[in-house]
């Protein structure tokens, strides 16, 4: 890229990373056989109250959404307030879309789909983001971004059919930021069942790849 784009790392722009401080990284790649848009944020020491909170609301929007059951032809935009309402509850928000479309040998932010206002209906087959977040100016930001695939959800009416997400980022959330008295018991399943799924696909891959430091992390990052 452009050396003198703000976008590049510099001696004058940069800084030396803190334990004291929340850490936001929005990673990703393209590949022959995908792409990849996740954001996770950390904690490498003591996080305030208001830290841990807003941070639990976002997972708790971002878990809310993820495991949503909707009609199939739905419109991005009439769920995605399911990844804002355990912010909205305690007064909070966040200024940015909800989650893009995902492109594979095309764009990383893809539309038509989504969850704003002009996005077309979901559909299983879609891929999209599943993003909120949460930023106090000057002093932290917070988002958990996942890719999620549209499926049909398997329900006990089967009359109609309807939709869900499948989460197909495998990456654990930082534990030292998550509240545990706020989520509900859904929520905490919903984590269990996640963290299984990244313990039997990543671990696997570790081991496999002999990556033994990695691998107790991982373990130890996705304990129930």
């Amino acid at each position: 890229s452009d050396p003198l784009s703000p976008r590049s790392p510099s001696n004058g722009s940069s800084r030396t990373l803190s334990a004291r401080e929340m850490y936001l990284f929005d990673t990703g790649g393209q590949y022959l056989d995908g792409t990849t848009d996740i954001t996770r944020t950390v904690h490498w020491g003591e996080p305030t109250p208001l830290q841990k909170e807003a941070y639990t609301r976002v997972l708790m929007g971002n878990i809310d959404l993820s495991r949503l059951i909707f009609p199939s032809n739905t419109a991005g935009g009439t769920v995605e307030s399911f990844a804002r309402r355990a912010l909205w509850d305690v007064g909070l928000n966040y200024g940015h879309g909800t989650g893009h479309g995902i492109g594979n040998f095309l764009s990383v932010h893809e539309w038509p789909v989504g969850f704003q206002s002009n996005n077309v209906p979901l559909e299983a087959g879609m891929f999209t983001s599943i993003e909120p977040g949460y930023y106090q100016d000057g002093e932290f930001g917070i988002r958990i971004e996942d890719v999620a695939l549209v499926v049909e959800a398997q329900t006990e009416n089967r009359e109609n059919t309807f939709l869900t997400f499948e989460v197909v980022s495998l990456v654990p959330y930082d534990r030292n930021l998550i509240d545990l008295s706020l989520l509900s018991p859904e929520q905490i399943r919903y984590l269990n069942s996640y963290y299984e799924k990244i313990r039997a696909h990543v671990g696997l891959e570790l081991r496999r790849q002999r990556l033994e430091e990695a691998y107790t992390w991982l373990q130890e990052s996705t304990k129930p």
